[in-house]
């Protein structure tokens, strides 16, 4: 009997968190931030790791309440360590930014959350992860390759324009001049800017 109501007690408790937020999300639509932040947050302080997520992004862009980053990454951070994907992207974007160099663990934990992300199909962590590995952090640039191609196959304009470069310079890929050039009309083809100016140097 204990153990059947400790079941309905985590049932309950789970109902409501997910009918906040769904009271959250349509105050939000209704432009009503301040009550959608107060469900948000009642879900989220229940542990439900969807209203962690609209919590980060409510004191991220200052809806319903002040714009504080620290504390929605905080929230993202309850969200991402419960393998919410989006939460992981911007807890490691956060890291990233507002990290200083020499504080590596910060930034492999970053990774981790980035590598995460990317392996749940978040096409920003894919690029972000790409990017990173091509030019930055760690210099493992077949593996940046790939998740730039992967970010490039759902539609990322920004992603096929760096595919381009990796061939145009031999970053992870044997240098190929027609297949940069290829995927660097595709990127123009999508609005890329930096593509359609590579394409007429």
């Amino acid at each position: 009997l204990e153990e059947a109501a400790f079941q309905l007690q985590q049932i309950f408790r789970i109902d409501i968190s997910i009918a906040l937020n769904i009271l959250g999300t349509e105050s939000m639509r209704a432009g009503h931030y301040r009550v959608a932040f107060t469900c948000f947050k009642l879900a989220a302080d229940r542990g439900y790791s969807k209203a962690q997520f609209n919590v980060g992004l409510c004191y991220e862009h200052g809806r319903g309440t002040e714009k504080d980053l620290e504390k929605a990454a905080f929230y993202y951070y309850c969200a991402a360590s419960k393998c919410h994907p989006m939460a992981q992207y911007r807890y490691a974007r956060y890291l990233l930014c507002h990290t200083p160099e020499e504080e590596g663990y910060r930034h492999q934990k970053a990774v981790t959350f980035l590598e995460q992300a990317a392996m749940a199909g978040i096409t920003e962590a894919q690029a972000h992860l790409g990017v990173l590995y091509v030019r930055g952090l760690e210099p493992k640039k077949k593996r940046g390759l790939r998740y730039l191609m992967l970010a490039a196959k759902n539609g990322d304009a920004q992603s096929r324009y760096h595919v381009g470069v990796c061939y145009e310079k031999g970053l992870g890929v044997q240098q190929n001049l027609a297949e940069a050039v290829k995927h660097y009309r595709q990127a123009a083809a999508l609005g890329n800017r930096s593509a359609q100016k590579r394409l007429r140097v």
